[in-house]
């Protein structure tokens, strides 16, 4: 079943059906010019959830970082993520990925808090040869981040808890979606 936006076919039935070389030709390039305007509709993104995570958050951590606008903690190069993890991040850029990340979680679930991150980035503790077991990650800097984008204005308190996005952090996340190119 052809969708509604295809070009009607050009056959007539009966005995004067135009079957010409030059209408099979017109019908071929109408057909190629299709494609080539849904391909172009779909090559730049227009929200968030038209981008792959991974090339967003890359993307919005490059962001803000070229921004200027959060300022490092001192302690970002010698603290661990969670009680669970062994060693210190070994990316220098690691906390404008984490707030990437963070604001993009915001941008899709809204209302959640510091708890709410804690859970998102626990994993697996390992116990030797007891078995694992789920641990939270770092409060204090799940915190620190949200303080972050609340003082550059993309995100904020939510009367119902947790935090929700504001206008211009959403307008600034989907900017930075929609200069990122959706391969075909």
């Amino acid at each position: 079943m052809r969708s509604l936006k295809e070009p009607p076919l050009n056959k007539s039935y009966g005995k004067d059906a135009n079957d010409s070389p030059s209408s099979l030709a017109r019908n071929s390039e109408l057909r190629l010019a299709l494609s080539v305007l849904r391909t172009s509709a779909m090559a730049t993104s227009r929200t968030v959830k038209d981008v792959s995570p991974h090339e967003f958050v890359k993307a919005y951590a490059s962001h803000l970082k070229r921004s200027g606008k959060m300022e490092l903690p001192e302690w970002t190069d010698i603290v661990k993520t969670a009680k669970f993890k062994e060693l210190a991040p070994y990316d220098p850029d690691w906390y404008y990925i984490r707030a990437a990340s963070m604001a993009r979680k915001v941008y899709l679930r809204g209302g959640l808090g510091v708890g709410a991150f804690r859970r998102i980035y626990g994993g697996s503790k390992r116990n030797g040869s007891r078995p694992p077991h789920f641990c939270k990650s770092s409060g204090g800097i799940a915190r620190h981040i949200l303080q972050q984008l609340q003082k550059v204005n993309i995100i904020e308190l939510d009367t119902k808890g947790g935090r929700r996005l504001t206008s211009n952090g959403r307008r600034d996340l989907d900017q930075v979606a929609g200069r990122i190119v959706i391969a075909p």
